[in-house]
């Protein structure tokens, strides 16, 4: 562990100074692309004013035949596009660190785009070690290459032993960005016994009493992925990094898919992935606070302008842990307003 005068210090000489701050941007969804599918690379210009974070995916669904593909594709892509003109983000999945080809990513990548590049994100991490090999090779990379800003990075946790891990792994380094939990490969590591990725089972339910009458038993389907979300929320929020939601992959139910996504933005969660372009909307419907809850937190924060004492609203009382859960809701009220201007219409925020 790095003393605490140092921790904020550059890994290599010439690399930029770790951010004290995460910086402030919304981040409802992290859109999914394969950079090695030229047709869909194609769209990525006018993708890019859709989404809050464009991410080019090396890793999983990319054959082994295509890695190097997908490795051009997303430098080309990212030479190609102005992100920073519509205030996306420039994310990029590199493959595992067991792999033969995270190397390259890392090289070719850093070298050629790696000012505009803003989070790389790690599949498979297991612990803070993880963090610390790709912190120090992004400092030598950034610091061989003049990169001015430094690159941030995010971890998936899909593996038992980085779930056990995750307060370590959210304070391994400055450069951390986030967590997102990585559902499929999770439930393998942990010998679940379900094969979808990401929401719920039928068969994982409570079950009410026997009633005398011998009536049929009420029955509730429950989360599968409550007690780790919870966990990635509070190591994420303890270290001042976000937490997401991972992917859902049953495209067709959009229903389901709002619900796991609300479940996880109620939890504290800041976005989730989006791999279809129908979820893309779900996302932006659900990170995004509900204009009753704005125009009450409003309200609050209004009656109490320096957050303490006490006041009452509509019978109840208001007092300063309120006006911190006002807080947070306003606080994203005005980042989502700056870049959805119905939404902006809609809070009516000053």
């Amino acid at each position: 562990m790095k003393l605490p005068r140092r921790f904020f210090q550059p890994l290599a000489t010439g690399a930029p100074a770790p951010f004290r701050e995460l910086p402030v941007k919304l981040e409802r969804m992290i859109h999914f692309v394969p950079p090695h599918n030229d047709k869909v690379r194609a769209r990525v210009p006018e993708l890019a004013a859709t989404v809050d974070v464009v991410l080019g995916n090396l890793e999983d669904a990319v054959p082994v035949d295509q890695k190097e593909a997908a490795r051009k594709g997303f430098v080309a892509m990212a030479q190609a596009t102005d992100f920073a003109a519509s205030g996306t983000g420039l994310w990029t999945r590199i493959n595992a660190l067991n792999s033969p080809w995270i190397l390259d990513d890392l090289f070719e990548i850093v070298s050629q785009v790696g000012d505009k590049l803003d989070v790389v994100m790690v599949p498979k991490v297991e612990g803070p070690w993880d963090i610390h090999y790709i912190d120090q090779l992004l400092a030598q990379l950034e610091a061989k290459h003049g990169v001015s800003k430094p690159i941030l990075v995010h971890a998936i946790l899909e593996t038992a032993e980085g779930v056990a891990n995750v307060d370590a792994i959210a304070s391994a380094s400055p450069r951390m960005h986030g967590m997102s939990l990585g559902p499929a490969d999770l439930a393998a590591s942990r010998g679940m016994k379900t094969t979808r990725v990401g929401g719920g089972h039928p068969d994982y339910r409570v079950i009410a009493d026997p009633t005398s009458d011998g009536a049929a038993r009420a029955s509730a389907q429950q989360d599968l992925w409550h007690y780790t979300i919870a966990k990635m929320v509070d190591a994420c929020m303890a270290n001042g990094l976000k937490a997401f939601y991972g992917p859902f992959g049953d495209f067709s139910d959009g229903e389901a898919c709002e619900a796991q996504f609300r479940n996880a933005f109620l939890m504290g969660c800041a976005g989730a992935w989006t791999l279809h372009p129908n979820q893309v909307a779900i996302a932006k419907r659900v990170f995004a606070p509900d204009p009753a809850e704005v125009a009450f937190a409003v309200r609050i924060v209004e009656a109490m302008p320096d957050g303490t004492g006490a006041v009452m609203l509509d019978g109840k009382m208001q007092d300063d842990a309120t006006w911190k859960q006002a807080k947070v809701i306003v606080d994203l009220a005005r980042l989502v307003a700056e870049k959805d201007p119905e939404l902006a219409k809609t809070y009516g925020l000053k």
